[in-house]
């Protein structure tokens, strides 16, 4: 059985590596999001969410470039054998819906497009594209999609080398008042 332990060791390790093309790693985007969701006093489900929704980019077996050649890693659920095992569907179901989430805002926000990166947008191709009017409205209908929404926010506000975070043991007390 995984342990939050295990996915510290996940996050410190394999985390090192560069967020895609962003100026920041793997574990500096969680902790970024995850404290642009503690500042906003956000749930510690949802913190907790924000900590390890990209934690499938940690564990899949495609290489980093994936993307770049053309596959869809399908990361939002790469790491849910894992997590479901720790943590009900209030952290689980916001990490595997964010990737639906940003489709969802390039619908309803055409402004939310035009500040994606470049990567953004292709992995959004990948992903399936932008939502129709139809797929908006079941999407958002689903139970923790409005908290994948906010998670997807942070996720892209997540990728400022300059921005002070605590450390990833901050985060233990909140991950141990959510663990199952």
């Amino acid at each position: 059985m995984p342990s939050i332990q295990a996915l510290f060791n996940v996050l410190q390790t394999q985390g090192q590596a560069r967020y895609g093309s962003e100026a920041v790693t793997q574990e500096q985007h969680a902790l970024q999001c995850a404290t642009l969701a503690e500042n906003a006093q956000a749930s510690p489900r949802l913190i907790t969410a924000c900590l390890f929704h990209d934690l499938g980019h940690l564990v899949h077996a495609l290489g980093e470039s994936a993307i770049a050649r053309g596959i869809n890693n399908r990361h939002e659920e790469c790491a849910l054998p894992y997590l479901t095992k720790l943590f009900s569907e209030a952290v689980t179901e916001p990490i595997r819906l964010h990737v639906n989430a940003k489709r969802y805002l390039c619908a309803i926000d055409e402004d939310y497009w035009y500040g994606l990166s470049p990567v953004s947008k292709r992995s959004l191709e990948l992903q399936g594209g932008i939502f129709s009017e139809a797929e908006s409205r079941i999407f958002i209908a689903q139970p923790y999609a409005k908290d994948a929404v906010q998670l997807r926010i942070w996720d892209d506000l997540a990728k400022d080398p300059n921005l002070s975070t605590p450390e990833l043991e901050h985060f233990l007390p909140i991950l141990l008042a959510c663990e199952r």
